[in-house]
C-alpha cells in the first residue's frame, strides 16, 4: 500500500496517516484550553513553524511517541483540499 505524503510548505512533508487533526487558528484559539495546549507544545519543543507568515492553521501529527504541531500560513480548508485531491 502506498503512503500518501502531504507537502505543507517549504521543506515540510508529513504522512497523511499520521495526521490527527487540522485546525483553523482563528476559530480554535479562542479557547483557553487550545491556547494552553499550544503554549505547552511550544515549551516542549514540539511546534514546527513551516512558515513565518501570519498563521492560519495548525496540524497535529503523530511522530513516533510524540504529537508535533505544525503551524502553517495555509488555511485549514487548503490543507484539507490537498489531502482530498489525492482521494
Amino acid at each position: 500500500m502506498e503512503s500518501l505524503y502531504l507537502h505543507l510548505e517549504q521543506d515540510s512533508v508529513i504522512l497523511k496517516k499520521n495526521i490527527i487533526g487540522i485546525f483553523d487558528m482563528d476559530k480554535t484559539t479562542v479557547s483557553k484550553k487550545t491556547r494552553e495546549y499550544l503554549n505547552q507544545a511550544e515549551r516542549e519543543g514540539r511546534v514546527r513553524y513551516v512558515s513565518y507568515d501570519l498563521p492560519k492553521s495548525f496540524i497535529l501529527c503523530r511522530e513516533g511517541e510524540s504529537i508535533v504541531v505544525y503551524i502553517s500560513r495555509l488555511s485549514s480548508e487548503t490543507v484539507r483540499g490537498r489531502i482530498d485531491s489525492f482521494l
